[in-house]
């Protein structure tokens, strides 16, 4: 075998692997220990930047290489291909578009803060266009590079050989400002990434002075010099909870703005943009907000366009006529790029180790970085000037004795004899003992006799003197340049021997730098409380909200009704089924909050832009797909409640039970209702609850049962319960098979025995009514025999004023309203007294509510049949009466269900389907 030939005899050739030389090993073992040197390179060679310098092995290579070759700020530009073939083929042996991309993005004034590569060609731009090919572009470092690059020839920094030995490269730059902070970093290892914000060159420079002043300094007065990144494309920052979990913990989500104005353009307002969050593509800014307004998933937008040029960057956003610019600036920044967040994660390697760095730790390690940079350029300058020094001693010595050395170099064979001789002889230094003196070097002794002798260096170095040196002025030279060095030498090693010192000449050199490289600040910090909630993308609107017999509900823009003439035909406001109906309509503002209490003792929450949206034909949206309800639980109540919740707390809500329970509480146990509701009120076994309202301490209860009894009691005679897992106290005490079928809220009767009698039986006089009804009383009413004389007009008026009237409706279809001044107030918990006769002519009582009389009601039989029916038609009667007939049921049916529609005034025959249009404001 050819490839054999060179080897030596003693060793066999080569051939097949000997069988015995091949060991097992466990892959497991060879895996890991594979992915962990596989992990580590990356870490360590690639991905993550370095603390000293803040520049990962690509970017170090390109701009050590740059400075090799020259490309310097005052020389011409070379093309970017050269720069990447130097760094590929002398350091950095992968793939030339990952240099290119990173000397690409160092010459990007939207990627850096404070940019490395001076560039000239299309290197990319903020709308996410590529660069040109690096055979089209050309480059040359910038001014604020160099200060990266100062004193690498002077021993500051440790060298190790490239790729295959053929080469020197650095293992870090002597940087003279944090580099890592001015201008970031990003980077995805094995297991580990980084992701740090650039910052503002002066801030930064300030606090790197305050830490060497005060090494004790806090993160707070850091954060007083550093407010916090500072990015290229500007923008804002809102708050600072991001900012100081990232500088405490090197973690934190840092949330950016884009920076907006407002602007009027053909009559119509219009929103411009004028900075960008930062790595935000405004082209695929600009697709997004499209894609939304084309959604509807944003509305109030006409039309967008990209004014921006190179004076700056302009998008202008006009908004419709009817739109609000908060709400649909808010839309933008909830939905699009417009707002997001920079997820800080402050790691890099420190000691050739990762590790996750909070802001006085990337501060210190630079700190600590300069003062050993400075040390070792401080020595190197020594040594060089002690180096010199020698030299100039020996010189010293052949001037002063130049006859004698012009004797021997010429009686001297050749020149290597000559330099022996030179090393041999102990020359006369008397003269210029005083002068080697302040050199103040090891090597530099005069013996006890004045004599001294030459090194092999001082010998070399007087044998190349040349004659011009040996005049008057030659050797003055000499000597003064002698006296420089010493002068030099001596503040070498006071530095060294002084940290002030050195920490003295990091300060300056910071200063310079801040005063030659620093820029204002363009990201502002504005103070922030939390995320924009959702409602704050909602525009104010009145809506008019609908709901059915069945349990459907929608909400249609109240905009959507045009006002008619009185005898309109109205429109349709539901699209029922048959069986089902409107049961009540209300307007309300879009942000208005509405509980939904159930028969379970639950309450749900919603506000009104949560309600389906519907059109007025539509029938809506079931509540049991809405809310979280489970089988056979219906809701009872529909409370709307005033937008500003702080004024919740002087309003109570009373509960009622089927039982015969109450309970009081603050509305406003019931601002944080959870998405899955919470328990309202807790309940018995198999009850339910009847009702639930609004009150307060100038009000009364009135509790009706199926049996015709009745109780009222005024509101503070149920305390305030503080939880909401009580069932509360007995309002009325039911006999045994009765239970309570409503609950009413009235207003506070003012008036006593006799003055109710009195007014009663007046008002019966005005409206020339009989005493005797076509229903008698079966039970006298306690207060029928009260003495009373006539009330006076003045009084008389006031009660009319304050009268309610309370209709009662039985199963067979009787019905009555009667006045509020003949339910006496009593004390809570008891029997009560006779609020309708029930008999087998009109069965128990279904339903007992206030109403006014443009009110209507809907009632149902359990065979399907409904009939709506205006309140001003039933009769006013006494309360003990049986009542008219409001509903003749079929043969067997009975009422299940009575609605209470409010305010629907007149109602045309052909009304049962849906309510009446009254849309007038």
């Amino acid at each position: 075998m050819a490839d054999n030939d060179d080897l030596p005899p003693d060793e066999p050739p080569a051939g097949p692997t000997d069988p015995s030389d091949i060991k097992p090993i466990s892959i497991v073992d060879e895996m890991k220990r594979s992915y962990l040197d596989y992990a580590m390179s990356v870490i360590v060679s690639r991905a993550l930047p370095d603390a000293r310098d803040g520049l990962k092995p690509v970017h170090r290579r390109i701009l050590f290489s740059m400075s090799e070759n020259n490309h310097n700020p005052d020389r011409p530009y070379v093309k970017c291909a050269r720069v990447v073939g130097d760094v590929i083929g002398k350091y950095h042996p992968h793939g030339d578009q990952s240099i290119y991309d990173a000397l690409v993005r160092m010459a990007q004034d939207f990627s850096m803060r404070l940019m490395l590569i001076d560039g000239q060609g299309n290197f990319g731009s903020v709308d996410g266009d590529p660069p040109a090919a690096y055979r089209y572009t050309e480059s040359r470092l910038t001014k604020a590079a160099i200060p990266l690059l100062d004193d690498i020839d002077k021993e500051t920094v440790n060298f190790q050989p490239n790729y295959d030995g053929s080469q020197r490269e650095p293992t870090v730059l002597p940087a003279k400002y944090p580099n890592l902070l001015v201008n970031g970093a990003g980077g995805i290892a094995v297991g580990m990434a980084t992701n740090i914000p650039p910052h503002n060159l002066g801030e930064v420079i300030e606090a790197c002075i305050a830490l060497i002043d005060n090494p004790a300094i806090t993160l707070e007065e850091l954060m007083e010099i550093v407010k916090g990144p500072d990015f290229p494309t500007s923008g804002l920052i809102l708050g600072r909870a991001g900012i100081r979990s990232a500088y405490e913990t090197g973690r934190g989500s840092i949330i950016m703005r884009a920076k907006t104005t407002s602007e009027t353009i053909r009559d119509r307002e219009a929103i411009i943009v004028n900075e960008i969050p930062y790595q935000v593509n405004k082209v695929t800014l600009i697709e997004k907000i499209s894609e939304l307004v084309k959604e509807k998933r944003i509305e109030g937008i006409a039309a967008m366009r990209d004014e921006s040029d190179r004076d700056g960057m302009r998008i202008v956003i006009e908004l419709k006529r009817d739109a609000m610019a908060d709400v649909v600036l808010n839309q933008l920044y909830r939905f699009t790029p417009m707002q997001t967040s920079f997820p800080a994660n402050m790691v890099a390697l420190n000691g050739g180790r990762p590790e996750t760095m909070t802001l006085r730790d990337l501060i210190r390690v630079f700190v600590e970085f300069r003062e050993e940079v400075v040390s070792r350029r401080t020595k190197f300058l020594l040594g060089k000037a002690r180096d010199r020094a020698h030299v100039l001693c020996g010189l010293a010595i052949a001037v002063a004795n130049i006859d004698e050395v012009i004797r021997l170099i010429r009686t001297a064979p050749d020149p290597n004899t000559a330099r022996e001789w030179l090393m041999e002889r102990d020359w006369p230094a008397a003269d210029i003992a005083p002068l080697i003196a302040l050199v103040d070097d090891p090597r530099h002794r005069v013996s006890a006799d004045n004599t001294y002798r030459l090194s092999d260096i001082q010998a070399r170095a007087i044998l190349e003197l040349r004659l011009a040196r040996l005049t008057a002025l030659g050797r003055d030279e000499i000597g003064d340049e002698l006296q420089k060095l010493a002068a030099e030498i001596s503040e070498y090693l006071e530095i060294l021997r002084s940290r002030a010192r050195i920490q003295g000449i990091i300060k300056d050199e910071l200063t310079a730098i801040s005063a030659q490289f620093a820029t204002p600040r363009k990201t502002a910090i504005l103070d922030w409380a939390s995320d924009v909630d959702d409602e704050d993308l909602i525009q104010r609107e009145d809506m008019v909200i609908t709901v059915s017999h069945a349990g459907y509900i929608k909400r249609v823009p109240l905009s959507t009704y045009r006002a008619q003439r009185r005898g309109g035909k109205g429109r349709s406001g539901m699209q029922t089924r048959d069986e089902d109906f409107v049961t009540r309509l209300f307007v309300a503002n879009t942000h208005t909050p509405i509980l939904f209490f159930s028969s379970r003792g639950q309450v749900y929450k919603e506000k009104v832009w949560r309600l389906p949206l519907a059109a007025p034909n539509a029938r809506g949206k079931a509540l049991v797909n809405m809310l979280p309800l489970e089988a056979n639980e219906r809701i009872t109540t529909i409370m709307p409640l005033p937008e500003d919740e702080t004024s919740w707390e002087t309003l109570d809500v009373m509960f009622a039970t089927d039982s015969g329970g109450v309970r009081r509480n603050k509305l406003s146990d019931f601002v944080q209702v959870n998405r899955n509701g919470k328990i309202a009120m807790k309940l018995d076994e198999g009850g339910h609850i009847v009702g639930v309202a609004t009150c307060s301490e100038l009000d009364d209860v009135l509790l009706t049962t199926a049996a015709g009894q009745c109780i009222r009691f005024a509101v503070p005679e149920v305390r305030v319960f503080k939880g909401r897992d009580s069932t509360g106290v007995r309002g009325i005490s039911l006999a045994k098979g009765d239970t309570v079928i409503s609950m009413a809220i009235l207003r506070h009767m003012e008036a006593t025995p006799e003055e109710r009698a009195s007014y009663l039986r007046m008002r019966r006089a005005v409206e020339g009514q009989a005493d005797e009804a076509e229903d008698q009383p079966v039970e006298p009413d306690e207060d029928a025999g009260a003495e009373a004389g006539a009330l006076p007009q003045e009084r008389y008026s006031e009660m009319s004023a304050a009268e309610q009237f309370v209709l009662t409706l039985s199963e067979r279809g009787f019905g009555k309203r009667t006045s509020s001044y003949e339910y006496r107030t009593t004390g809570r918990g008891g029997k009560g007294i006779v609020a309708m006769a029930t008999t087998e002519r009109n069965g128990r009582l279904v339903a007992s509510f206030a109403v006014e009389d443009e009110d209507q009601i809907m009632l149902v039989t359990d065979g399907g049949q409904l009939i709506r029916v205006p309140v001003d038609g039933i009769r006013v009667v006494g309360r003990a009466t049986q009542g008219v007939t409001v509903f003749v049921t079929s043969n067997g049916d009975k009422v299940v269900s009575v609605e209470h529609l409010e305010g629907e005034g007149e109602a045309g025959e052909d009304d049962g389907e849906g309510v009446a249009e009254a849309a007038e404001e």
